[in-house]
C-alpha cells in the first residue's frame, strides 16, 4: 500500500511541475508581447486588473498614448510576465496615469454610441 501511495505522490508532484513550466512558458510569451508593445510605443506602463475565473488583464498604456491589453490565465501569471518585462506598473488605473490614454473616433463611438452624438443602435 506503501508504494501506491508514494506512486500517486511523484504523479501529483510531476503534474504540478508541469503547471508551473506551463505558467512559466505563458508568462514570458505575455513578457515579450509586453516588451513588443513598449517597443512600438516609445516606451510602456501598466496595471493589472483581475477577471474572475477568466484570469488578470494587463492593460498596457503606451508613451504616446496608445493603448492595448492582454489576458492571463491567473494573477500569478499577468504579475511575473509585468516583472519580466521590466515596464513600470501602477496600482490602480486612475489620474496621471489614466490621463496618459489617447482615444480615437472609434473608441468615443464605441463607448459612447447615441449618448454623444454617436450612430444609433440600428437593433
Amino acid at each position: 500500500m506503501a508504494e501506491t501511495e508514494c506512486t500517486q505522490q511523484v504523479d501529483g508532484n510531476e503534474a504540478d511541475g508541469r503547471q508551473a513550466a506551463r505558467a512559466e512558458r505563458r508568462a514570458a510569451r505575455l513578457a515579450k508581447q509586453i516588451g513588443a508593445f513598449a517597443k512600438a510605443h516609445g516606451g510602456a506602463e501598466g496595471q493589472l486588473a483581475y477577471i474572475g475565473q477568466m484570469g488578470t488583464r494587463i492593460v498596457l498604456v503606451g508613451e504616446d498614448g496608445g493603448w492595448g491589453d492582454l489576458v492571463a490565465p491567473s494573477y500569478a501569471v499577468a504579475e511575473s510576465a509585468a516583472r519580466k518585462s521590466g515596464i513600470t506598473m501602477h496600482e490602480s488605473f486612475d489620474g496621471e496615469f489614466a490621463a496618459k490614454v489617447r482615444t480615437g473616433p472609434y473608441e468615443w463611438t464605441r463607448m459612447a454610441g447615441m449618448q454623444i452624438g454617436g450612430p444609433a443602435d440600428k437593433a
